[in-house]
């Protein structure tokens, strides 16, 4: 119990510091809480991007917006807020909202048009302002589900060594071999961040799972708990095994960070929608806190902000997972980004050599509430890649990025009535070539109980 009593401190405080860290970010107009920039008419509102390499490292925080690098916050400097001044004035913008982007050292601001303006025509000439260093549409992006289709699995009794009730219903867990390649990795020491809408928090099935949260949408935390995107993508990824509680997640040894950039349409709804400042703002917060791993089951237009965000990801050594779009675009965000591993529902008959397939229909997972619930989507492909994903890192630590997104290619095999899916113990040998997937499926796996509060 004092273990728990320290987590639901903890989380209470990074809660505060987040809402704290959103209050002080907003200049000018503000934003209503409950609606964020979604709420506002896209078509009025420009990103500006200046530069900021000269923005201090401070030791305590103070009135201006900071980000999130473990060596304290980092502020806007005096430079680039006069710089941001000065181009309101010439251009006739009113403030909305400012945060510095820490990994590329710049302070990214959403501007509205004045009522008379071009868009087009301010951009243009906001891209030719020496001052500038990247001006933009504010973007609109969308989450990659439907709502639950027919159920079209049977439960069974599964004959691994698990206890959990709903294994039997988790053929996207069974596609993937996820069972044996869990008797060499459960994905110890590596960390997923989910950039989606928010997650169940408190969901049994997520116990100790979640180390940051953070909410760049809003300051409502209920409705954080409440969204269910978020929720379904986090139990797929890394619901806790052996619980005797629901499901199996693909790596559920693996931490989450939960970091909130997009919005239900409406409650309880899973379609979900996101614009380019919120995603930067993740982007930049995944990076800061070192995730391996990053699950975008969203996509959109391409966007240079947020592609340079994820390039620089890239470099650090994280690998990014993106959903792919109804029909055949892959040059959208996030997708398009060289480098990102494109995910793609198994069912889809679109499977050219550049897409990983995986489980993304009747895939079950968790609900708020502490519910289970089915449902459709590439967003779902992605997930279970991610998981996949947090598994081979685990088991190699030390392996490129490359060669563990090239595993996973190499590793795709037809499933019976739903079509390719990667198969991560397979690729797990490729990593590690021990012959480890070589015994009978129907081996016995046993992956350790979790711990409870009578432990």
């Amino acid at each position: 119990m004092v273990a728990l009593r320290q987590c639901a401190i903890g989380i209470t405080l990074v809660v505060i510091a987040a809402l704290l860290a959103g209050c002080s970010t907003l200049r000018g107009n503000g934003l209503a809480s409950g609606g964020g920039l979604l709420m506002s008419d896209p078509a009025r509102l420009i990103v500006v991007v200046l530069d900021n390499s000269s923005g201090a490292m401070r030791s305590e925080a103070g009135s201006t917006p900071h980000g999130y690098d473990r060596r304290g916050p980092y502020a806007v400097s005096d430079a680039a807020r006069a710089t941001a001044k000065a181009l309101e004035r010439s251009y006739g913008l009113a403030p909305l909202r400012e945060w510095p982007i820490v990994p590329l050292r710049v302070d990214c601001l959403v501007l509205r048009l004045g009522a008379h303006a071009d868009r087009d025509d301010v951009l243009r000439r906001l891209a030719q302002d020496r001052r500038v260093r990247l001006a933009e549409p504010l973007q609109k992006f969308s989450t990659l589900a439907t709502t639950n289709a027919v159920l079209s699995v049977a439960p069974h009794s599964p004959s691994l060594s698990y206890n959990d009730p709903y294994l039997g219903l988790q053929w996207g867990f069974a596609a993937l071999d996820a069972a044996r390649a869990q008797r060499w990795s459960q994905g110890h020491n590596v960390t997923v961040a989910i950039i989606d809408t928010g997650v169940d928090i408190d969901h049994p099935d997520l116990a100790g799972r979640i180390d940051l949260v953070r909410n760049f949408v809003d300051n409502d935390m209920r409705a954080f708990r409440t969204d269910r995107h978020g929720t379904l993508v986090a139990g797929i990824i890394a619901a806790v095994a052996n619980n005797r509680t629901g499901i199996v997640g693909i790596s559920p040894a693996a931490r989450l960070d939960v970091l909130k950039a997009c919005e239900p349409l409406g409650a309880g709804q899973l379609a979900s929608r996101c614009d380019s400042f919120t995603l930067a703002l993740a982007l930049s917060t995944a990076i800061q806190a070192h995730a391996q791993i990053v699950n975008l089951s969203l996509s959109g237009p391409a966007d240079p902000l947020l592609r340079e965000l994820v390039q620089d990801g890239e470099r650090r050594g994280m690998i990014f997972v993106g959903a792919v779009p109804p029909g055949t675009d892959l040059a959208g965000f996030p997708v398009g980004i060289p480098g990102v591993i494109a995910a793609q529902s198994s069912e889809s008959a679109w499977q050219p050599e550049t897409v990983v397939p995986a489980p993304g229909q009747d895939v079950l997972s968790l609900a708020p509430g502490g519910h289970y619930d089915f449902a459709t989507g590439s967003s779902f492909a992605a997930a279970h890649i991610s998981g996949a994903l947090a598994l081979l890192r685990a088991a190699a630590p030390r392996a490129s990025s490359q060669l563990l997104s090239s595993s996973l290619r190499r590793s795709r095999n037809r499933t019976p009535k739903r079509g390719e899916s990667v198969d991560v113990c397979t690729a797990l040998e490729i990593v590690q070539p021990l012959d480890r997937c070589a015994t009978s499926l129907h081996a016995e796996v046993v992956i350790p109980l979790a711990h409870t509060d009578s432990d």
